[in-house]
């Protein structure tokens, strides 16, 4: 059994990056293999929104993202410095800014670059997704 984190920088619906990475590891979990991290990075932080509302015919990457949190126990971690320049906020970055709302919730966490690293030193794959 192999340990994989995934890199994620393609916006949902945009580029199919964003649909690959989350069927790459749906097949990691039915393989066998752990999924310990995903890391959204650049527009891959909009995978993370709380206001996405696709059409009932299409994908929902972001449920679908947390259906393998809640299933498999999957990290869910989005680059804060990204986030905050797409208008991407949970509730305390919301309130530490202002804003009268946020588009984060869990089991999404906001965390700095830092928690990328420690994916590519704790696991023994790291696949990065992007346009």
């Amino acid at each position: 059994m192999l340990n994989y984190a995934l890199l994620v920088h393609a916006a949902p619906y945009s580029h199919q990056a964003a649909l690959s990475a989350l069927r790459f590891a749906e097949t990691v979990v039915a393989g066998g293999h752990r999924l310990k991290t995903v890391f959204f990075y650049h527009d891959g932080v909009h995978n993370a929104s709380a206001l996405m509302a696709p059409p009932q015919d299409e994908v929902h990457l972001a449920d679908g993202w947390k259906r393998l949190h809640d299933e498999h126990g999957a990290e869910l971690l989005v680059c804060v410095a990204a986030g905050l320049r797409r208008g991407l906020l949970d509730a305390g970055e919301a309130n530490r800014h202002g804003s009268a709302s946020h588009s984060v919730e869990p089991p999404f966490e906001l965390t700095g670059v830092g928690q990328l690293v420690d994916a590519m030193l704790t696991n023994d794959r790291l696949i990065t997704f992007a346009p």
